[in-house]
């Protein structure tokens, strides 16, 4: 089945939750408004429909390959990419001063599902590059925008993050990779990276690779990290290719999913150059970012712009499996419906218990959905509102949002896939269904620029135990405010999720209470249920958007425009009300009364 993408739905949520013609107002992006809006994810979804999306079932079946000199990517990417890059869209929300088109984040982030949606492993290049363009954007000195911003931003050339080395994983510490200063103001690095993700390709002809090393006799531990441009090929001084750089891919992993992205182990300086007549010789060239010893700092510029991204990559790859199951439930014939409605067999989407499934799932992607949109008009609101406590306050809102778009989304995603293969039943299980690659692919968003657990740490430790819990009793007071409103409606499905979401509120109230009082004295108490709490506030705020939404529905305009989707989004908000915020305050228990039972249990024992 094609991809269809969910048009109305996102528009939905870009006018009503996330306020495009309030973003519109703000100087710089007076052209974006819904109009905008509008046109831009219509030509989005054509692309992404017609060109992208037949692909993935192609990547899944044929991936890249690494074939000693260098990876070719499965038949037809090459193609499609070119397309993507000549349309503009890896410069849709990119400065207009470097090539881009400088529209919001808003806009951006559902073109960025659509992508994803259509085709994850394929998404993935436009998704690291933009990380590259944001981190140059913010630390690069004004030579190397000069050369690189440009051709990256049009999709000329693409970007890749290089963190992971083999002995240390999350551990930036353990970072060896070295950097030896060279008397023209250049670095030569050596050393190995992994988990490269379109680190050797044949879409582009540079990749842009920003390298985390140390220089020789920087600091110990993270203090001691530079952050490096290493091009693939070296710039000339017309801006065109030149020399080969000493960096070269040695193998490709053979992974669960996302296979068509060839993910990359990178050598640094090894002298494979050397053998090449038109090269750089031993060591990679490498160009500083910014000033040594500040290069995680600019890292996770990289990181906090591709973990936003990933939790999107959560939502698409949910919606996808939506779609699929859907389709097979209202196509495959089984059974006599229960209630006796059809005379015979029919299609299975009759059965209560498939219903549910199909449910749980439009009801997560959709809150899912709401919640990225709302945190994207924050940001937009932070980095471009002309006044500074704005500025501040959308900040905050955003900054606390990030590690639960990322990890609610995606752990979310695992539910919904895995709930797109039940709904196939056995074939399900077998992959010429193709509900079953979406099960893969999503579980690599769990872990990639961060796990769960990572996101759950800076939820508690930057994001709640910091201020003692202030921002995210703030959120807290915002959602009250909600439930008066859906109260005063008097409407019996608002006046429902009225009681889901104060309940769901006070078990999410104790639970900050709970982690603010003690991270420093009990740690140990608090990060034993670090993951609950993530998903209980995002399973919180995704809640707060879905009760913003039936508001809307529920209104005579909005009922005018669309009676039929406006239905649909009155029970679906319902739905996610009744079925998955209801499940907070029994995840705060375990959280507040159960920490103790994680960590009780001796060593050696497991």
């Amino acid at each position: 089945m094609s991809y269809i993408a969910p048009l109305k739905d996102m528009l939905f949520n870009i006018e009503h939750l996330a306020g495009i013609e309030q973003i519109a107002q703000i100087p710089g992006f007076e052209d974006a408004g819904l109009e905008t809006a509008q046109a831009v994810l219509e030509e989005c979804a054509k692309l992404n429909q017609d060109v992208i999306s037949p692909l993935n079932w192609e990547g899944d079946k044929h991936p890249s390959f690494h074939n000693g000199s260098g990876v070719t990517t499965t038949p037809g990417f090459k193609e499609a990419y070119q397309k993507y890059a000549e349309g503009g869209w890896q410069g849709l929300q990119h400065p207009a001063d470097f090539g881009g088109q400088g529209l919001p984040k808003t806009i951006g982030a559902a073109c960025g599902e659509m992508l994803n949606s259509a085709n994850m492993a394929f998404a993935l290049c436009p998704l690291l590059t933009d990380g590259a363009i944001e981190a140059l954007l913010t630390a690069g000195s004004d030579e190397l925008k000069s050369v690189y911003l440009e051709k990256l931003i049009s999709g000329q050339w693409t970007g890749t993050m290089n963190l992971t080395e083999p002995q240390a994983g999350s551990d930036l510490a353990a970072v060896r990779t070295r950097a030896e200063p060279q008397p023209d103001g250049t670095y030569k690095i050596f050393g190995t990276k992994i988990y490269i993700t379109y680190g050797e390709h044949d879409m582009a002809e540079n990749i842009v690779h920003l390298v985390l090393a140390r220089v020789v006799g920087a600091p110990e531990g993270v203090k001691g990290i530079s952050l490096f441009v290493v091009p693939k090929f070296m710039v000339q001084a017309d801006g065109a290719v030149g020399q080969r750089n000493d960096v070269f891919c040695v193998s490709i992993e053979h992974k669960m999913g996302i296979k068509a992205s060839p993910t990359a182990v990178l050598q640094y300086g090894d002298g494979m150059a050397a053998s090449i007549a038109d090269s750089t010789g031993p060591g990679a060239v490498g160009f500083l970012v910014g000033q040594e010893n500040r290069g995680l700092e600019y890292m996770f510029i990289m990181m906090n712009a591709a973990r936003y991204a990933v939790g999107v990559q959560g939502i698409a790859i949910a919606e996808r499996a939506y779609q699929k199951a859907v389709q097979y439930a209202r196509d495959r014939v089984q059974s006599r419906p229960v209630d006796g409605s059809l005379p015979g067999a029919g299609p299975i989407i009759h059965h209560p218990d498939v219903r549910r499934m199909l449910m749980t799932m439009r009801a997560y992607t959709e809150g899912c959905r709401s919640l990225a949109a709302v945190a994207a008009a924050a940001y937009d609101a932070a980095h471009h509102h002309p006044d500074a406590e704005v500025r501040k306050q959308n900040q905050s809102f955003y900054e606390f949002m990030v590690p639960l778009v990322k990890g609610y989304s995606t752990e979310m995603s695992l539910e919904v896939t895995s709930l797109g293969v039940q709904v196939h039943g056995g074939m399900g299980f077998i992959e010429e269904t193709g509900a079953a690659q979406y099960y893969r692919d999503a579980k690599i968003l769990t872990i990639y620029e961060g796990t769960t657990a990572i996101q759950a740490n800076d939820l508690v430790g930057r994001k709640t135990s910091r201020d003692g819990g202030q921002t995210a009793k703030a959120l807290a007071d915002q959602v009250a405010q909600t439930e008066v409103q859906l109260l005063a409606s008097g409407h019996a499905d608002a006046v429902a999720v009225a009681k889901r979401l104060k309940a769901a509120r006070e078990a999410y109230v104790d639970v900050v209470n709970f982690v603010a009082g003690n991270t420093k004295a009990h740690p140990n108490d608090v990060f034993a249920g670090s993951v609950p709490y993530l998903m209980l506030s995002g399973n919180f705020m995704a809640g707060w958007q879905m009760g913003r939404a039936l508001l809307v529905a529920l209104t005579p305009e909005a009922q005018a425009q669309d009676a039929t989707f406006m239905a649909s989004k009155v029970t679906t908000a319902r739905f996610y009300a009744d079925h998955i915020l209801s499940k907070v305050p029994g995840v705060r228990d375990s959280i507040v009364d159960g920490a103790g039972s994680v960590t009780e249990l001796a060593l050696d024992a497991f």
